[in-house]
């Protein structure tokens, strides 16, 4: 038997996962097929930031600025564990943009969205204050703004498991081969861990992120398709390069800029690189010369200079941004564009072109309003004030939260509740259960995972490899050596019974 539904949603990154989300919410059945992993394309290889996009006021995307803007804080609402505030640095850099220039960047960033909890900018004496001690000697006048971190793909995660919750159907490891439209919906053909299947839906959302065009070609079976403009970017991690919390944000003479963030604790994240990518999105990693120039980069701001021996992870993905004809990568939109398709009277496919981790929200709200003209409206606009799946605390108690949890285990070690806090927030009793420590938790792998973990990982987030588990439900691929990344591959296998 083919099962119908109202929907289906091809791609599992943040738009897809956050387009599911919303339209089970509202009401829709909804199938949601992504054919590999959550999260394992765009969505996991971003810099991680919930951001209003400072650079894009130089190409004049206020409207852009201005949506991203206000929704840092409705993002940091809906999962204040996996989203926090974080305050950049920008050093002002003689013979780059004047500061005048970047004071008044800086006010409009601060006025022109909806800043209600995150403090605003202000002038740095970097001579004295501690944020100029990593920065080489000469530094004087640096300005500090804010933006916020995300675990780019735990929201995704988490957007998915709210998904289901809801109603939705979602599908790993299972490609979309053939959509043709039959009569007044569409008749779908996909290749899962079960074999062949069918089913049918009346309408067709294509998020599949740097696979879009392929799929309009490959699906759908139109072969001229070519919307998007693949652009490549690029992050190094090296161990810790400064002691504080704040983040830099560096220009660069060629008119780019990159960041430096602390990250899990122990590192720092540099990127990224923009640069045009003709070639399989599966197959993205980070060139010689990418490596060459985020080490340079930050080696011009920094007094002790990144090497490659310092590099202890990198990362790399592939940006779907709208073709609009812009000359030079980093000037190519990153606002979203969706194309509705399809003649009167016939099933509808929703195009979703470019988009941004802080706008995805917005952009989901937006495909569902557009499905509920075409196949008709159902529910209200929700997203605004919902909570993600452990996240049903105020953006600012998390601190509360985590000594609620330490009162609750105290056998255990207090490094290891935070990490789990940050990941499952309210819902980190239902991963610790009724253990005493973590000798409670099964097997245990190294940093802190456990058996008990990984089992909620397969059961509750769709994890079905180690890879899924180490570096994008976590990051702990980090700390643990390779003995012990292949056993937790080995007991993902197991626990599938070897099918993924």
């Amino acid at each position: 038997m083919t099962d119908s539904y109202d929907i289906l949603v091809i791609g599992g990154g943040v738009n897809g996962t956050g387009i599911a989300r919303d339209a089970a919410g509202r009401g829709y059945r909804v199938l949601l097929c992504e054919m590999n992993d959550l999260a394992s394309g765009t969505s996991s290889a971003a810099t991680k930031l919930v951001h209003g996009g400072l650079r894009y006021l130089e190409h004049y995307e206020f409207r852009l600025v201005r949506e991203a803007l206000i929704e840092r804080e409705v993002l940091w609402a809906s999962a204040p564990h996996i989203i926090w505030p974080l305050r950049f640095v920008l050093p002002h850099q003689k013979g780059l943009r004047p500061a005048w220039l970047l004071r008044l960047g800086l006010f409009l960033y601060d006025h022109l969205g909806g800043r209600k909890l995150l403090p605003g900018t202000k002038t740095l004496d970097l001579r004295t204050d501690p944020t100029g001690k990593p920065l080489k000697p000469g530094y004087r006048t640096g300005f500090e703004y804010s933006d916020g971190w995300v675990d780019d793909a735990r929201l995704v995660a988490l957007n998915a498991r709210d998904a289901a919750d809801r109603g939705a159907v979602v599908k790993v490891g299972t490609k979309v081969s053939s959509v043709r439209r039959d009569g007044d919906a569409w008749a779908i053909e996909m290749n899962g861990p079960d074999g062949m299947e069918t089913a049918r839906a009346k309408i067709v959302v294509n998020a599949a992120g740097p696979w879009v065009d392929a799929v309009i070609r490959q699906a759908f079976a139109e072969n001229e398709a070519h919307h998007v403009r693949l652009v490549k970017g690029s992050h190094i991690v090296v161990n810790k390069l400064f002691d504080h919390d704040k983040c830099y944000f560096f220009q660069n003479p060629d008119g780019r800029i990159m960041f430096a963030i602390p990250y899990e604790g122990d590192y720092t994240l540099i990127g990224t690189t923009d640069m045009d990518f003709d070639g399989d999105p599966d197959a993205v990693t980070i060139s010689e010369s990418e490596i060459d120039y985020l080490c340079d980069g930050v080696s011009e701001y920094f007094a002790k200079p990144v090497t490659r021996a310092d590099i202890v992870w990198t990362y790399s993905g592939v940006r779907p941004l709208y073709d609009d004809g812009a000359t030079a990568a980093q000037e190519a939109t990153r606002d979203y564009v969706l194309k509705t398709e399809g003649a009167d009277g016939t099933p509808k496919q929703i195009n979703v072109f470019g988009g941004k981790l802080t706008t995805s929200r917005r952009l989901s709200e937006e495909v569902v309003d557009d499905i509920g003209h075409e196949i008709g409206k159902r529910g209200a606009h929700w997203t605004h004030d919902a909570k993600l799946p452990g996240g049903d605390f105020a953006p600012t108690a998390f601190d509360a939260e985590l000594a609620k949890l330490q009162k609750a285990y105290p056998g255990f070690a207090p490094d290891v509740l935070h990490r789990l806090l940050r990941s499952y927030g309210t819902l980190a009793p239902t991963v610790l259960g009724d253990a005493k420590s973590l000798d409670d938790m099964g097997e245990t792998f190294g940093a802190g995972l456990t058996a008990r973990e990984i089992d909620y990982m397969i059961a509750r987030e769709w994890a079905r490899a180690g890879e899924d588990v180490l570096w994008r439900r976590s990051k702990l691929g980090l700390r643990l050596d390779a003995t012990q990344i292949a056993r937790v591959g080995d007991y993902v296998t197991e626990r599938l019974g070897g099918r993924v």
